[in-house]
């Protein structure tokens, strides 16, 4: 079984529309690492010249290579990543080895025939 996967960084209050979204098309669950910084472009800076960072997360999926663009596309809408510059970014790697998803594969097999082809 081929699997990628997908890391988004979204603003915090975004991290649960992303999970609902991305459940709906097909990912089984994630890691969620909280408190990441970023900076784009330009450095935004606010009152005494503090640098003003919004709360971002990372949520990181492993998903079966044949869920990975619905995934991806439900990510994008949930988090509106093409709207502007600082709503964040997702992509997308392929896995070569992955270890421990025995009874993961066991139940995606299930729930999904290896020989069915999602359209």
């Amino acid at each position: 079984m081929d699997f990628r996967l997908i890391i988004a960084f979204v603003d915090y209050e975004k991290t649960g529309d992303v999970m609902d979204a991305a459940r709906a098309a097909g990912s089984t669950g994630a890691t969620i690492i909280g408190n990441a910084r970023g900076q784009g472009l330009e450095k935004v800076t606010g009152i005494f010249g503090l640098e003003i960072l919004s709360p971002r997360e990372v949520v990181m999926i492993l998903v079966e290579a044949r869920r990975s663009e619905r995934v991806m596309d439900a990510i994008v809408a949930a988090a509106n990543l093409d709207e502007s510059l600082s709503t964040g970014i997702a992509l997308e790697l392929d896995v070569n080895k992955a270890i421990g998803l025995s009874e993961h594969i066991k139940a995606l097999q299930a729930q999904i025939p290896s020989d069915v082809h999602d359209t």
